[in-house]
């Protein structure tokens, strides 16, 4: 769902920095070769992403959720030179890809490639987290949260993507529809949840800000 008109959202993408030339290429090859490119993050939200990542200057990032790997470069533009993003991805077809493009880009060093079920990787990962992006399986969204938080300190953001889910969470709700029910409880969780501070961002389909406390 499109919650702004394609005229505005022209205006917010000529207004603010430019996609890089890489990215272009990136979102041009995705489109032509993986199923439900609409998943890609895109000019606007990437460079959401890019600021953030600049303005925390982490040095360990994590990323659930690579698909084909256009969040993981805009994340590792606020890298510290010392720094490394762990990716990780359920989808192996996909490695190849991006790794050509994470090479390409100058981050290709600094990015950790992981396949595989998220839950069960993250808790052999011996690192503390500054920055953390969600954006895998909704419905294992809370259970991304628990996992991840473990590894964060006080501080560290933790942000969770499509918490909108194309307005669905202000609709009725399907019984059926365990993805939304997910969401529900994950966006309720948040709020309320003491161990951190949160802002919901109408960022394209919904962007969480959380801050460890």
């Amino acid at each position: 769902m499109h919650f702004l008109s394609p005229l505005l959202e022209s205006y917010i993408a000529d207004h603010s920095e430019p996609e890089p030339e890489l990215l272009q290429e990136l979102t041009r090859e995705t489109h032509l070769k993986v199923v439900q490119p609409r998943m890609i993050t895109g000019h606007f939200q990437g460079r959401v992403l890019s600021m953030l990542s600049k303005i925390i200057a982490p040095t360990y990032i994590l990323e659930i959720g690579t698909y084909t790997g256009y969040s993981a470069l805009c994340l590792a533009e606020g890298l510290q030179k010392e720094g490394q993003l762990h990716t990780i991805e359920v989808n192996e077809e996909l490695h190849q890809m991006q790794r050509n493009y994470f090479d390409r880009s100058g981050f290709g060093e600094q990015i950790v490639q992981h396949t595989g079920d998220a839950l069960k990787i993250i808790p052999h990962l011996e690192l503390g987290f500054d920055l953390v992006f969600i954006d895998a399986n909704k419905v294992n969204y809370d259970d991304y949260f628990e996992a991840v938080i473990k590894k964060t300190k006080q501080g560290s953001v933790i942000l969770s993507d499509n918490v909108l889910w194309s307005g669905k969470v202000v609709e009725p709700l399907d019984k059926s529809d365990k993805a939304t029910a997910a969401l529900l409880a994950y966006n309720q969780k948040l709020k309320e949840d003491p161990r951190v501070e949160t802002v919901l961002l109408p960022i394209r389909d919904g962007l969480t800000l959380t801050r460890v406390l």
